[in-house]
């Protein structure tokens, strides 16, 4: 049991050092959305692009919308072909981005280019490097301690959701 929770808490850590991009492909008409499990007081950052590589005639652009777990908005933008939105998370739970087109000229769908960065992975090691003058050996040390500290909270976010599942909660 212990062991299975520590290997959670590692799947969960390695998790929230996760950034990634990925391409959606929009549909003419429609929505498509994209959701992330986040616990809660995790950084996000995130920036999004329409690909135009399949449209060189016409430029669509597109609607994007972020909600938090309980529905609340956490950005909004229309008209838009390029973008990003920030925040930190309030509560845990699955986090939705959801794209469409919002002009005339939707053609057969576009491709939007996201890349969305948790945790760990949302941090500028570069301007932290400069700040405290770190190099090399240093700056990897201070990383590992970050994921440490990030392995540690969902160890024990598991765990009281676990004690929470024993209740019957």
């Amino acid at each position: 049991m212990a062991a299975a929770l520590v290997l959670a808490a590692a799947l969960l850590a390695v998790a929230s050092l996760r950034a990634g991009a990925v391409w959606l492909d929009v549909p003419q008409s429609g929505t498509k959305c994209v959701s992330e499990e986040i616990q809660s007081n995790v950084v996000v950052l995130a920036d999004y692009a329409i690909m135009y590589e399949s449209h060189p005639y016409s430029h669509p652009t597109i609607a994007v919308k972020v909600t938090s777990p309980y529905g609340n908005t956490l950005h909004h933008n229309e008209n838009a072909t390029i973008g990003q939105f920030a925040f930190t998370t309030a509560e845990a739970g699955n986090y939705l981005a959801c794209f469409w087109i919002d002009s005339t000229e939707k053609g057969s769908g576009v491709s939007v280019n996201l890349d969305w960065k948790i945790g760990i992975a949302a941090k500028d090691w570069d301007a932290i490097a400069k700040k405290e003058k770190l190099e090399g050996v240093e700056l990897e040390l201070q990383k590992l301690e970050v994921a440490v500290e990030a392995i540690h909270h969902n160890l024990i976010y598991l765990k009281e959701r676990g004690s929470g599942d024993a209740n019957g909660e």
